[in-house]
């Protein structure tokens, strides 16, 4: 029996994404993991499966596995991924479209060149809803990691993440600090973290250690969550370009009381099966 499946990626961040609208995937966490290994499977950053949707406001839904096996609220680029793949099938047409996400209905509408617009709902602040393990909300929380104290904003996009502030994202420690705050005990669902550099108002660099995966190229709901921390601190305007290791998102907010908006690409690279 083989798995057909769509190899896909937003601004480097790939996805392996399955169409599962009448059939379940029927993959347990073993398996996931064996997919998504870049030696020995297909490799991706997320796994995505469309599906019909459960909510009649929306026309279909999605979800999202990492590369551990582990499930996801959100991903940003894989939405984006998954409006263009829809589009290519002849089921999504013109205008703003309602999809289902593992966190709930978000908004995508096509752009030219490839692009995708997407609606990914008002920033939450609130340590409850992130969750965080706080005594009360602040800005930035001062956390112990492993015994240091290290300064993070914290937000939920559908997800929850932890946004530090760095001098040169270049030199910042993705690689040892990420998975130290993923794991951190004031995140009890852990955590995706980014690394942001503010060039200008209207313009940041940022690096993502994404929960259950590592480092990634790109990240959408990482993108979002920075420019929300970021805006709400009065550090960057409405308008932000994000720079990431595999390409550019733009992210438009207005601050609270607004939905959060984010326009990037979404490219084919190749079909393909897999033996189950």
């Amino acid at each position: 029996m083989a798995l057909r499946f769509t190899k896909m990626h937003g601004a480097g961040n790939d996805f392996v994404v399955v169409d599962c609208r009448t059939r379940p995937l029927g993959l347990d966490a073993d398996a996931i993991r064996r997919l998504g290994d870049r030696h020995f499977g297909v490799g991706f950053d997320q796994l995505l499966t469309i599906e019909a949707s459960r909510d009649p406001t929306c026309a279909f839904a999605y979800g999202i596995w990492n590369t551990d096996g582990t499930t996801s609220g959100q991903c940003g680029n894989g939405l984006r991924c998954v409006a263009r793949w829809l589009a290519r099938d002849g089921a999504l047409g013109e205008g703003m479209t309602r999809l289902e996400s593992p966190s709930g209905p978000v908004a995508v509408e096509l752009l030219a060149g490839g692009g995708v617009r997407a609606n990914m709902g008002e920033p939450r602040f609130a340590p409850s809803v992130i969750p965080l393990r706080v005594d009360a909300e602040t800005d930035p929380y001062m956390l112990d990691v492993d015994g240091d104290p290290v300064a993070v904003g914290a937000v939920s996009m559908g997800n929850p993440h932890a946004v530090l502030e760095v001098d040169a994202v270049a030199d910042a420690p993705v690689a040892a600090l990420g998975p130290r705050i993923e794991h951190a005990a004031a995140f009890p669902n852990h955590c995706n973290v980014g690394f942001a550099e503010v060039l200008a108002r209207d313009a940041i660099r940022l690096r993502v250690w994404e929960r259950g995966v590592g480092e990634t190229l790109a990240c959408g709901s990482g993108a979002c969550a920075a420019v929300a921390v970021l805006r709400r601190r009065g550090r960057v305007d409405a308008d932000v370009r994000v720079a990431l290791p595999g390409g550019d998102l733009v992210i438009h907010w207005e601050g609270p009381g607004h939905d959060l908006w984010m326009s990037g690409p979404a490219a084919f690279v190749f079909e393909g099966e897999y033996p189950v």
